[in-house]
């Protein structure tokens, strides 16, 4: 029978009783990441173990990795089942910790700046296929598993979660990590991966990159004024991808960093490691 483990954020989760045991059987999987509102959590089990998220089972890959996301809007608690190849099983459900956002009511705005008119919502939908192909894939690479750096220097200028009321109607949450910096300040990968997409203008998000970082983890980057790589191309944590600007709806230049688990927004800033990014010398 194998020694459970599990990362000090999840024994401290437990000891806090975040964690409501259903069934405990050994051994247990390793657990990397606080269950909150917007987290990724990461974990390692055997290689040859199948996991459950709920009703959904989980990829599980070689190394027995495994991920996934918990959206902002989730209340409650997941049920998280691993099953392994002589029988066993370990099961508990993880209760979600909840968090407050930052929301701002604007009223009294001309309408046709918070409806965009239909020539531009077409456009917009055009430039969602492609960012939704980019990201309809399910490669086995284990980068996420790897551990994340901040993409660029600057100032923290938006948050994830945030959200705000436009004359009485709820926009989208802001879903990204926004890094405000001089136009041309270098953007480099959190992680390494796959480039899935590169576009120089898209309507909302202007110079645009997504990279896999495998299991259905994404990170897109937004606003950029230039680009250094190509889809298809293969990149490491710290490489050069692009260069920060004010390309698409931005007000200034800045970096708006976003991350996916499949179709669940994750906030980006807690898989960093410090709580503010690096300054710009």
């Amino acid at each position: 029978m194998h020694k459970r483990i599990l990362t000090l954020a999840a024994t401290m989760l437990l000891l806090s009783h975040t964690y409501v045991a259903t069934v405990q059987a050994e051994p247990a999987p390793e657990l990397q990441g606080e269950v909150v509102q917007g987290a990724m959590i990461v974990g390692k089990a055997a290689a040859s173990a199948r996991v459950w998220l709920n009703d959904s089972e989980l990829q599980v890959g070689d190394s027995g990795h495994f991920v996934f996301g918990i959206s902002r809007d989730d209340v409650g608690a997941v049920l998280l089942r691993v099953e392994y190849a002589d029988g066993a099983e370990w099961q508990q459900e993880l209760a979600i910790a909840e968090r407050e956002f930052d929301i701002q009511r604007v009223d009294g705005l001309p309408q046709r700046t918070v409806t965009p008119n239909p020539e531009v919502q077409a456009l917009i939908r055009a430039d969602n296929v492609k960012i939704g192909a980019a990201r309809n894939v399910v490669s086995d690479r284990l980068n996420f598993s790897e551990g994340f750096i901040w993409p660029a220097a600057g100032r923290i200028s938006g948050v994830y979660g945030s959200q705000r009321i436009l004359n009485g109607n709820p926009s989208a949450p802001h879903w990204g990590l926004d890094i405000a910096a001089p136009t041309g300040t270098p953007v480099y990968a959190p992680a390494g991966g796959e480039v899935r997409l590169t576009a120089p203008d898209m309507v909302l998000s202007g110079g645009t990159i997504i990279i896999d970082h495998g299991h259905n983890i994404f990170s897109s980057f937004l606003h950029l004024y230039a680009i250094h790589v190509e889809e298809g191309q293969i990149v490491n944590t710290g490489d050069l991808i692009g260069e920060i600007g004010a390309t698409g709806r931005a007000t200034g230049p800045h970096l708006d960093w976003r991350m996916n688990w499949g179709g669940v927004r994750v906030d980006p800033q807690l898989l960093v490691p410090t709580p503010k990014p690096p300054q710009l010398n």
